[in-house]
């Protein structure tokens, strides 16, 4: 049964990384929706979230332009780049219960 608890192991190593990693993505919307006052600890948040989210938003940000609404500019692509991570991580989820 060794490797039924390698793959158990792998399951929930993906399905905790894909939470976190959701998370991440959901509080770098909130945090640039909401301007935070300067404190250092919200500084240091707001630096991880940026260099933890945004190489990946990079990526759809370059085929999804920013809508303009009247002055007001709309970034689809935190919920592209979610609906992405869902897809890849049900992908993952399924091929490795195939195993």
């Amino acid at each position: 049964m060794p490797l039924a608890d390698t793959i158990s192991t792998a399951k929930g190593f993906v399905e905790a990384l894909y939470y976190v990693y959701l998370i991440c993505i959901i509080a770098y919307i909130i945090a640039s929706w909401i301007p935070l006052p300067y404190n250092t600890t919200l500084n240091r948040i707001q630096r991880f979230l940026y260099d933890v989210v945004d190489p990946y938003l990079r990526l759809f940000r370059r085929f999804i332009p920013q809508l303009n609404l009247g002055g007001l500019g709309l970034d689809l692509s935190p919920i592209v780049a979610i609906i992405v991570l869902t897809i890849v991580h049900s992908l993952i989820q399924s091929g490795l219960s195939a195993l």
